[in-house]
């Protein structure tokens, strides 16, 4: 059988089962057999070259998702989303040029390297207290009781949060990111999607109402007092899509880049050990982390031209979906793509995107997934169970559902 015949019979399905468990064999067969393809409507490129390429290339476009959920949400016969799709139009994430550059330029002058470092203590404390729990109880379930409260936790303590609101913005992350993949999404979960942002915005309107009576040295004070040389600044409905899109497009992604980074080095004790000598850096096992299971595996461009990549010709109005956890398993870029290597060295994934979209949070990812290896690298961790479950309310992120795993610190043993 010839590569051609085998090859027309490889498609991108992220739906099934064995995807979910493991989608680098098939992302290792259409880059190797169909690395451009059209299916299900759109265009699947899975080299690193080429993800790269339309990633730096601004002619395609972020907003795609905006439009697709309002598209869905007319479909559904939900047509009072007014709040909703404003979340979208004016959010980081979706937004283009020129409206994308001047809400950066605004943004980043908040979302500094040394602003984050700000938080490194936060996130030790909090990984330090679970971590001791988990010693005194002899278990830990990575996820549920480190990966995903601690993003959550440094965020609301970033902006300063009330403690009632804290509680209360975890689940509502949750319900909003169903936004991300709008094609998932049935009639009641626009409704509470509506619900979600309508509570959420209202609750951070009234939080912004106090800081401008009493500015503090938080996240949203230093967004209310941040200003353009011209004098431009961020509207209050803007500020308060920025918070909650730190948390959407900050919590799920974290949460698997410490779980499916901690799973990886279980599975490969060796490389664990030199994380534990000091042979290897929690750096460079945060950058492998990422490159070798990607959080954000998927990610979507709308083609604003004609253009033509890897001798395909795909038209202006075409979507494409770039596969970032296939091209950070390409081999034209990384040697021994699939093997887990701690000191590799350099750089070169697209984990965290890239060019005019690259993620703004990428700092505080690998900051607090830093906090997090460094605390567990100092315990065994012993899997409770040989099946590990993968969430399923995502196709783009793959993370973890759960990592149970018993507990022993090491240097007690010693």
């Amino acid at each position: 059988m010839t590569a051609q015949a085998a090859g027309a019979r490889t498609r991108f399905n992220p739906f099934g089962v064995e995807f979910r468990r493991d989608p680098y064999p098939m992302y290792r067969a259409l880059r190797e057999q169909r690395p451009v393809h059209k299916t299900l409507g759109m265009w699947v490129l899975t080299r690193h070259e080429d993800v790269r390429a339309v990633l730096t290339d601004r002619s395609f476009s972020a907003g795609l998702i905006p439009q697709l959920v309002s598209e869905q949400a007319q479909r559904l016969g939900q047509t009072d989303m007014d709040r909703v799709a404003r979340l979208g139009r004016k959010s980081l994430v979706f937004t283009d040029n020129p409206e994308h550059a001047r809400l950066r330029g605004l943004v980043n002058r908040v979302f500094t390297a040394a602003a984050v470092e700000e938080l490194r203590p936060v996130a030790a404390e909090f990984t330090a207290r679970r971590l001791c729990r988990a010693v005194a109880g002899g278990e830990l379930d990575v996820v549920t009781d480190l990966a995903a409260p601690l993003p959550v936790t440094v965020l609301c303590e970033w902006m300063a949060l009330p403690a009632a609101l804290r509680e209360r913005v975890g689940p509502w992350t949750h319900d909003i990111r169903f936004l991300l993949e709008p094609g998932l999404m049935q009639e009641s979960d626009f409704i509470r999607v509506r619900e979600v942002v309508e509570e959420f915005a209202d609750a951070l309107g009234e939080v912004l109402a106090a800081r401008r009576r009493e500015p503090g040295d938080d996240l949203i004070s230093r967004l209310l007092a941040t200003r353009t040389t011209g004098g431009d600044a961020l509207s209050e409905e803007e500020l308060i899509f920025v918070c909650i899109m730190s948390f959407v497009a900050g919590n799920e992604t974290t949460k698997s880049l410490i779980g499916n980074g901690t799973l990886a080095l279980i599975r490969h004790p060796g490389q664990a050990r030199m994380l534990r000598d000091g042979t290897a850096t929690v750096k460079s096992a945060v950058t492998e982390a990422l490159r070798y299971d990607s959080p954000l595996q998927l990610t979507k461009r709308l083609a604003t031209r004609d253009i033509e990549i890897g001798g395909e010709v795909i038209r202006a109005g075409d979507q494409v979906m770039v596969c970032l956890g296939a091209a950070n398993r390409d081999p034209e870029v990384f040697d021994r793509p699939d093997e887990f290597d701690l000191v590799r060295g350099g750089l070169g994934h697209l984990a965290f995107g890239h060019g005019l979209h690259g993620c703004l949070g990428g700092q505080l990812a690998e900051l607090l997934a830093e906090v997090a290896f460094t605390g567990l690298r100092e315990l065994d961790l012993i899997p409770l169970s040989d099946e590990f479950t993968w969430q399923e309310h995502s196709f783009i992120v793959r993370g973890l559902a759960h990592l149970p795993v018993a507990v022993r610190d090491t240097q007690g043993a010693r």
